[in-house]
């Protein structure tokens, strides 16, 4: 069963804060017929300011952690959640490459799934181009957030 049939048979919404997918993750989920029914929308915070106006996360935790770092990924997913009035959220940050960045190197990814009663984040390490950590990425979103909603 698709992330999306579980949300609509709890009668669950959804929203995202993507960072290094850049709206691939938003996307993926709107390519599904029907997706309307549970998808509220996205926030693309690739620039880091925005990790703070879009998603509000602190700026003070931001210039401490980074962009890169769970902290930021848990805050991003809250704030997906709250900013779009949705049930959960889910939030990407990391390093797409070929570049390092914050002493990151390419592939470091953090995803996080926020629901009204806490949050969850987990660290992955992906191999390949831009392209490949990308897609990785959005499949360890959607995995994440099946696996916090059947465990809720």
């Amino acid at each position: 069963m698709t992330v999306l049939a579980l949300l609509e048979r709890g009668a669950a919404t959804l929203a995202t804060c993507e960072s290094l997918t850049g709206g691939l993750l938003g996307a993926t989920l709107t390519s599904v017929p029907g997706a309307s029914t549970v998808f509220r929308g996205g926030l693309i915070t690739y620039a880091t300011d925005l990790k703070h106006t879009l998603a509000r996360v602190d700026p003070g935790e931001l210039a401490r952690d980074g962009a890169v770092a769970p902290s930021t990924a848990l805050a991003m997913a809250a704030g997906a959640r709250e900013t779009c009035a949705a049930d959960w959220g889910v939030a990407v940050t990391g390093v797409a490459g070929p570049d390092p960045q914050e002493d990151h190197p390419a592939g470091t990814v953090y995803v996080a799934v926020a629901d009204r009663v806490g949050a969850a984040v987990e660290q992955y390490r992906f191999d390949g181009d831009r392209h490949a950590i990308r897609t990785q990425t959005v499949e360890a979103a959607l995995r994440q957030l099946v696996e916090a909603w059947r465990s809720h």
